[in-house]
């Protein structure tokens, strides 16, 4: 393998020619020429036109470019991983969460754990619940946490939390004047929603057609981070989960009780047959100080009149 002549056709390939790759590289441009030279020899094909003074790239040439960055990525993963080791050791803790919980709160309760952090690189990774748990599957994050209507099976798993849907509103809405807002009077104007397959949105289906209402839903979305941002900017009211919902009291948004139950639920999974780290359950110890903590805070929000709002529960009530 011609490790060197690979990297300089790289530099070229990249910089867009010999002359600034070996300026790059810091080799002379005859060097550079040479090396080329030799892979093309080694390879058998032509890599390059040789035109006017200039290097053309030939198809060939396009095509190995690929496989080569594929190779290069892989190597500056390694590098990356080496210098982790070098600095905090097997401290690196790779957390998987869908967007409910790791846009905001997550990386509130990384902020209240600065003790624990200190010997610990955390890479906290935001995706949907699917792909969290085929990341833990496939052990590339020692800790998740999904929505729970994805499968588990393989996984070590236990229910975080269970948290009630609030209603979303921009400022100065009609229904902000209320205390607790009904079926019926959501229906009354436009409202975005969770995609129609998503467990809370069927949920919230039954509820409606008990109720004998039907929703003016205008758009969709798979987040409730999404739902938020919908409602800041005055496409409908929503109902989202009390989590997100503290992402968004200093936006803007006005939150108000539900009169019916919609259930949330978050689960926390880890690799099977692999014990927590002392970090990990840190973070649990510190996820469930933080939700008390923005639960309370949240339901200061409410209106007095709204009586005694349970916005959350650690076990299931169903």
């Amino acid at each position: 393998m011609l490790t060197r002549e690979i990297e300089i056709f790289r530099a070229v390939m990249t910089a867009g020619s010999a002359t600034k790759a070996a300026r790059l590289l810091g080799l002379s441009q005859p060097a550079v020429s040479l090396s080329l030279r030799r892979l093309e020899q080694h390879a058998g094909i032509d890599l390059f036109l040789r035109t006017g003074g200039k290097l053309l790239p030939t198809p060939e040439a396009t095509a190995l470019l690929v496989e080569v960055q594929r190779h290069f990525v892989g190597m500056e993963v390694i590098e990356h991983r080496l210098r982790t080791l070098q600095q905090f050791g097997a401290g690196r803790v790779r957390i998987a969460s869908f967007p409910g919980l790791g846009v905001g709160f997550l990386p509130r309760v990384l902020a209240d754990l600065a003790k624990e952090r200190e010997r610990s690189l955390v890479s906290l990774q935001i995706m949907g619940s699917q792909d969290v748990r085929n990341r833990v599957l496939r052990g590339e994050a020692e800790f998740g946490l999904v929505a729970d209507d994805v499968s588990v099976s393989g996984l070590e798993h236990a229910l975080f939390a269970q948290y009630f849907g609030v209603v979303a509103l921009p400022a100065g809405h009609p229904l902000a004047a209320r205390h607790v807002i009904t079926p019926k009077q959501l229906a009354r104007y436009p409202f975005v929603s969770l995609n129609p397959e998503d467990a809370v949105s069927v949920r919230l289906d039954a509820i409606c057609r008990t109720h004998g209402v039907q929703l003016q839903t205008v758009a969709e979305s798979p987040y409730t981070i999404s739902l938020c941002e919908l409602v800041r900017n005055r496409i409908g009211i929503a109902i989202v989960n009390p989590i997100t919902a503290c992402d968004y009291v200093q936006a803007g948004l006005v939150f108000r009780p539900f009169s019916e139950r919609l259930d949330f639920a978050a689960l926390t999974v880890w690799p099977s047959a692999q014990p927590m780290s002392q970090f990990i359950r840190a973070l649990l110890g510190g996820m469930r100080k933080r939700l008390e903590a923005d639960m309370q805070m949240l339901r200061g929000q409410m209106p007095a009149g709204a009586g005694d709002i349970v916005l959350h529960r650690f076990q299931r009530t169903d």
